[in-house]
């Protein structure tokens, strides 16, 4: 892995972006009851047949870590609270540079670190599907 910084600079990036659609997403998790004011909010898949989606709890893991609530989060989707967080830290790297300049690191990885990571995502993703399973279908498991 090799990590280069930039000069100083205020231009909008893919890290700002991201870091922006954090900022809004929190915001919105924060202040706006999606889940009870859009009628056919949820999961269809959980409706129809009582098994979790993919996604199933990341709405609650959004409102819990808007709320700093982040054990409550790890619980609803262990993944999704991870990547809540990483999003609220780009937010917070987005405004640091561009009201302060602040350089973003670039970082490289080689092939070979690159191999890695698209075998530890599968295998995160999985893990993680897994859980939400456990605890929705047989919660008396993790007791």
């Amino acid at each position: 892995m090799k990590v280069f910084t930039p000069a100083p600079n205020r231009k909008f990036g893919f890290m700002d972006g991201v870091g922006l659609a954090g900022l809004i997403g929190l915001l919105v998790a924060r202040y706006i009851p999606v889940a009870k004011i859009i009628p056919f909010w949820g999961c269809l898949l959980r409706e129809q047949t009582g098994w979790p989606c993919l996604g199933c709890g990341l709405t609650r893991v959004a409102d819990r870590v808007a709320h700093l609530n982040f054990l409550g989060a790890l619980d609803a989707n262990p993944l999704g609270t991870v990547f809540a967080i990483l999003f609220a830290l780009a937010a917070v790297v987005m405004v640091l540079h561009m009201v302060f300049a602040m350089p973003i690191p670039e970082i490289v990885l080689s092939p070979r670190e690159v191999s890695w990571v698209r075998i530890a995502i599968p295998v995160l993703v999985i893990v993680n599907y897994a859980y939400v399973v456990v605890r929705t279908k047989f919660p008396h498991l993790l007791m």
